[in-house]
């Protein structure tokens, strides 16, 4: 096998399909490094619990993940319809002034420590009609560069994320030496909040994949994975921060609602009270 072919492990009874990215040798033999396709995961294999697959093969477990993106995609774009269509049922009076008025989501930053995954997400803001600038840093340099992007994007809403896990056979989840990369997204959310301490200034979505949910809320992050230890899928900050861009300032983002759309739900993400983003406007340019 080589670096680039698509993998299952037989061991996990083909769960998740990975992507080789690495192999090292040792005195076992061959280990391959593996990251997920769709789930921010990293692990390592022995050869001989791999099958290659085709890549175009998803498994039963990623169809199913599959399924509920294009669900939550739908829901999102119906839910904004909706509320365009009980606009334009209201009175004469009141839909003159809807048509004159306009709206601004919540500008997005999303620095990522994944390429591959940040592409995946890029493209799904645009499908949401988001404003969202991406950025590939890597998770340890995070805290060192988040404040001067900040500064050169001004967005409303920052995601930090990329890859994390606990060790294996772990038995306190409390101790932060048993994260792959959260003491690094907490840095990065502690050098956010010094710059900026408002919660509803910056909204700030920190973590990964297993990553130390309460240490990352407790330096200042609004939304924060994940509260059960589990796998997020690589969407599920796109989610969130769809719900923070679309929700009017004047309103506080229902937590249980923005979970809804997101894939691994409450137990992959949970988070703070915080108002959203969404700024109407009056009257509409007739320019534009």
């Amino acid at each position: 096998m080589q670096v680039g072919d698509i993998v299952v492990r037989k061991s996990y009874d083909k769960d998740i399909t990975f992507r080789i990215i690495d192999i090292k040798e040792s005195d076992s033999g061959s280990i391959y490094v593996l990251k997920g396709i769709n789930l921010r995961i990293i692990a390592d294999s022995l050869g001989e619990d791999l099958e290659r697959v085709d890549k175009d093969t998803c498994s039963d477990y990623e169809q199913i993940f599959n399924r509920k993106v294009n669900t939550s995609i739908k829901k999102i774009l119906l839910n904004r319809t909706a509320i365009d269509l009980r606009n334009l049922n209201r009175s004469v009076a009141v839909k003159e002034k809807k048509d004159l008025s306009f709206g601004r989501p919540g500008k997005i930053l999303h620095v990522d420590g994944d390429a591959e995954y940040l592409d995946v997400c890029l493209k799904v803001y645009k499908q949401l009609n988001l404003d969202a600038v991406g950025k590939v840093i890597k998770e340890s340099d995070q805290p060192k560069e988040i404040v001067e992007m900040v500064k050169l994007v001004k967005p409303d809403i920052v995601v930090i994320t990329g890859h994390d896990g606990v060790v294996k056979d772990i038995k306190d989840f409390m101790d932060l030496n048993n994260y792959r990369n959260s003491k690094y997204f907490i840095e990065a959310v502690t050098e956010l909040r010094n710059y900026e301490p408002g919660y509803d200034n910056l909204v700030i979505f920190a973590g990964a994949c297993q990553s130390h949910y309460e240490a990352i809320l407790d330096a200042g992050a609004n939304f924060a994975s994940s509260p059960s230890r589990v796998l997020i899928h690589c969407l599920d900050p796109v989610f969130i921060c769809e719900s923070i861009a679309y929700t009017n300032i004047e309103k506080v983002v229902s937590i249980k609602d923005a979970l809804q759309n997101t894939i691994s739900g409450a137990k992959g993400i949970g988070g703070l009270q915080t108002r959203g983003k969404y700024r109407e406007g009056f009257p509409k340019s007739q320019y534009t």
